[in-house]
């Protein structure tokens, strides 16, 4: 005997596509512009922070509306409500932390040093509209060593905080990194003098990225600091 349709199931099974909206284009995003396919202008600016950011909110929508219309028949209905809630949900909590972080967040050029600002010399210009420098007034982790570290030791810590190498020597150590998602690019150097070492880690950009070259100047201070 054939089974009775459940009603409702298809305008819950649609709200919970419209949950998973944003998702899916945060998702479509990142492949585009890792694969090139994206502008960071169009993947990100345009689609992830704005349309994405709207998409959140109606997705949230769509996973109240699931579970108003689920309560008719929770057994047959309730497990496409829930996952309508847990898409709709965590997107828009992700999506306000993000707001919350990127408004929150430093410059993303900061120095150890503001009075003689360390500059990356070959490996790019030093302004790419990042920003003006800012030092531990607003990330207190941005703190010089003060001795002058071993190149090996500079080389070490540029590696632990996820850069890659670029130049060693007696009085500096550069690198670069891409961040996992987006692939945004940040550009660190060391500069080592007798008696006092700092650190510069700015981005490519001019976007804010909820301070992560704060984070990852106290990450390698931190690391070079000596122990205690």
């Amino acid at each position: 005997m054939a089974r009775t349709a459940v009603k409702g199931k298809g305008a819950v099974l649609g709200l919970a596509v419209v949950a998973l909206a944003a998702p899916i284009l945060a998702l479509l995003c990142v492949v585009g512009v890792r694969s090139g396919l994206l502008s960071l202008e169009i993947g990100y600016d345009l689609l992830m922070l704005r349309v994405g950011w709207w998409l959140a909110w109606v997705g949230a929508a769509a996973a109240v509306l699931a579970v108003i219309l689920a309560l008719r028949n929770l057994r047959e209905l309730g497990p496409l409500a829930l996952a309508a809630v847990i898409a709709g949900g965590a997107t828009l909590g992700v999506n306000l932390w993000q707001r919350q972080e990127l408004a929150a967040g430093p410059v993303e050029n900061v120095s150890t040093d503001l009075a003689e600002v360390p500059g990356f010399g070959r490996l790019r210009p030093d302004d790419m509209g990042q920003g003006a420098t800012v030092g531990a007034e607003a990330c207190p982790g941005a703190l010089p060593v003060m001795s002058q570290v071993a190149p090996a030791s500079a080389a070490w810590a540029i590696q632990e905080a996820g850069f890659n190498i670029g130049q060693t020597g007696v009085a500096r150590a550069d690198g670069s990194r891409r961040s996992i998602w987006f692939g945004f690019r940040y550009d660190v150097v060391i500069r080592i003098r007798p008696g006092r070492t700092d650190i510069r880690v700015a981005a490519r950009e001019g976007r804010p990225h909820g301070g992560e070259a704060c984070r990852l100047v106290t990450r390698i201070s931190s690391l070079l600091q000596p122990a205690a």
